[in-house]
């Protein structure tokens, strides 16, 4: 074959190195993307959905040729939309086009179309209203429902509960789920009306839809019968109901007919869940003489069996119980009075009161006899051993609070103008009911006080005042009175002790407890007088005045002088010191100085050691200029042999000197420093 056709092998080879650029030039004569998005809600005609790039003599056609529900068209090298695109409807749309030259080449293009989602749907609820029913009981967290909306954009939705309820709240703001918020109560809330927004954006310009939930709370069998009146109370989340029982009354020795008449009402309970209200059966439970009555099982009627023999009071416990839940029940108490029958009934002593009243709180006047108090009184001829008075009567003005009737005397408890009233008082018999009526006409004149006088709250107000004054006044007198015995505590203590030196010379009497002084061991019967400073009992006639008769100045100048010039001599009479001599001597000089307990001493200033701990009281002391000038002593300061009298001090311990029990007095020793001490035994 080869032979045949020589150059068939070379020419079909260089037509196929010439095909290359040709296949070349025609994939390259048009381009476009393989995927293009185009959002839905176009406009219907001329919106481009993508641009083709193409050369030079190239056309573009579609490929199978374009229908007539064909949703593009091709204008030049541009594929443009021919409807509205909805997203919710087509996603995507794939188009084929073919790129023609004129030169015969050709080139395929395949587009896919995306059409994008817009928010252009509102959200919407399945139902309006939802209908849903909850237990009283449900514990806080139950779920009530889920009311989710639907979006056909399938944004995120959000949910609020528009209604003001503190019941119910959602599990999120991004969830349809409601949840019990709160403890439920069927009597108190039965229907719940709940509004529920969603919105599918929380941008300002969003979509949105509501819808109504309608919740329905169920009453539960979770209280027993309560006996009616009752007083309610919530404890901790549960509702009781307190019923303070019944009372009645009987005759002695009578059956009463028909059904017994009770207070506050006739017997009877209803079921605690008013929603259930089941039916409600009665018993005695126990009491003393339940032989006496009978109970209506249905309606607790009571009705007497036998009259009743013994006067007192009968107890009976009444059980309520549900018929068919009979675990729900309650109790009460029923206190039958037996009396004697009353023949009369109350009485007023007149058809018509009249009397006037001037403030509240103030008891109203006889009209007739001012000065006389306004006694409305009612008598009961059953109680003639009490002259009529029954204790069981009360009384009450009808139809009127602002007057109050106690112990038969009027009040006004509320302020009214001045005006005369027409009012009707009724006393009531409580042990039987039994009840009489009077007129009664009341002037009610307000009074004013007179010019110049007040009243209670002025009076009041002007005490507190002057309290107020007084507290401070005696507040500024105790401060001053403070300083003033600080500032005067130093010259209290000199003047006391100038006092005790003034009264060291005095004659003997009675022994007693005064303070700072040597008078009542100077007055020592059982010394006889002989271990005071005095001289002998011839001297002794001559009484001293008492320290406190002596004027202030006169004690100040007697304590001025030396110890010597007011101690008496002794040496006047030499038998009555030999005769003092057997009895015992009561030295009170001494030379030490004595700080163990029970003593005190005074010491001079001149004599005061600087480094002594004890509390120290300084005296004044004259002495200085005679000792400095060398003077001689008074003769009354020498003793009976001649020689000068020493300096006396006095020395003061810590023990308290208002207890002096005794007083010594001795010679100073030759160690004493030329001064006299004073001891002081306490």
């Amino acid at each position: 074959m080869e032979n045949i056709y020589p150059h068939f092998t070379a020419t079909t080879l260089l037509c196929f190195i010439l095909l290359i650029p040709f296949q070349t030039l025609a994939q390259i004569i048009c381009s476009a993307p393989s995927s293009v998005q185009f959002p839905e809600n176009n406009g219907i005609e001329g919106d481009v959905v993508v641009t083709i790039h193409v050369e030079e003599n190239v056309t573009l056609e579609f490929s199978p040729p374009a229908a007539v529900s064909n949703p593009f068209s091709i204008n030049g090298n541009n594929l443009t939309a021919a409807k509205v695109f909805d997203y919710e409807t087509e996603k995507s749309i794939p188009v084929r086009i073919t790129c023609n030259t004129t030169i015969g080449l050709t080139t395929p293009l395949d587009i896919i179309v995306l059409i994008t989602n817009l928010n252009d749907n509102p959200p919407s609820f399945d139902k309006n209203p939802y209908d849903v029913q909850v237990s009283e009981i449900s514990p806080i967290g139950t779920t009530v429902g889920q009311y989710a909306a639907k979006d056909l954009d399938e944004p995120p939705l959000y949910y609020t509960l528009k209604s003001e309820s503190d019941y119910f709240r959602l599990q999120s703001p991004t969830s349809a789920v409601i949840l019990v918020n709160a403890h439920l109560d069927y009597d108190e809330v039965k229907n719940v009306q709940l509004v529920l927004e969603v919105l599918d954006t929380q941008a300002p310009e969003s979509y949105s839809a509501t819808t109504t939930i309608a919740v329905t709370i169920l009453d539960v069998d979770n209280r027993p019968p309560w006996f009616q009146p009752c007083t309610t109370h919530n404890m901790g989340g549960s509702v009781i109901c307190q019923s303070t029982g019944y009372t009645g009354f009987v005759n002695l020795n009578e059956q009463d007919p028909g059904v017994l008449p009770l207070k506050p009402g006739p017997l009877y309970a209803i079921d605690g869940d008013s929603g259930i209200n089941e039916e409600i059966t009665y018993s005695f439970l126990s009491g003393n003489d339940t032989d006496l009555f009978e109970i209506n099982s249905n309606t607790g009627n009571i009705t007497m069996l036998k009259p009743a023999d013994v006067l007192g009071t009968i107890t009976l416990t009444v059980l309520a119980s549900q018929k068919v839940n009979t675990h729900q029940f309650a109790t009460t108490t029923i206190t039958i009075s037996v009396h004697v029958k009353s023949l009369h009934p109350p009485k007023f002593q007149k058809d018509q009161y009249e009397g006037v009243i001037t403030s509240v709180s103030a008891m109203a006047m006889d009209l007739t006899n001012k000065d006389t108090p306004l006694q409305i009184i009612a008598t009961d001829d059953d109680y003639t051993a009490t002259a009529g008075l029954n204790p069981h009567i009360t009384y009450s003005i009808k139809g009127r609070s602002e007057f109050s009737i106690i112990n038969g005397f009027l009040f006004m408890t509320k302020e009214l103008p001045e005006e005369t009233l027409s009012l009707e008082v009724l006393a009531l018999d409580s042990t039987n009911d039994e009840t009489a009526t009077a007129q009664l006409s009341v002037e009610v004149k307000l009074v004013i006080n007179p010019s110049g006088e007040y009243g209670t709250v002025e009076m009041a107000a002007l005490g507190a005042t002057l309290g107020a004054l007084l507290l401070i006044c005696l507040v500024v007198i105790g401060v001053l009175a403070h300083r003033m015995q600080n500032g005067k505590a130093d010259w209290k203590k000199i003047y006391e002790a100038n006092i005790f030196r003034s009264s060291l010379g005095q004659g003997p009497g009675q022994k007693e407890g005064i303070q700072y002084t040597n008078e009542a061991f100077q007055r020592d019967d059982d010394d006889g007088g002989s271990t005071g400073s005095s001289g002998p009992e011839t001297k002794s006639e001559q009484t001293p005045k008492s320290v406190w008769d002596i004027p202030t100045k006169e004690a100040i100048e007697r304590s001025s002088a030396p110890l010597h010039d007011l101690l008496p001599d002794d040496t006047s009479d030499v038998g009555s010191d030999k005769a003092d001599s057997e009895k015992e001597v009561k030295p009170i000089l001494t030379k030490e100085r004595r700080v163990e307990e029970g003593y005190k001493s005074v010491w001079f200033k001149a004599d005061i050691d600087p480094s002594a701990k004890e509390e120290v009281v300084i005296l004044p002391d004259n002495r200085q200029d005679s000792e400095e000038e060398d003077e001689e002593p008074p003769s009354s300061s020498k003793k009976h042999d001649g020689k000068p009298q020493k300096n006396s001090k006095v020395l003061f311990a810590d023990t308290d000197l208002d207890s002096g029990l005794g007083v010594k007095l001795e010679e100073p020793g030759d160690n004493s420093d030329g001064d006299e001490g004073l001891d002081i035994d306490l």
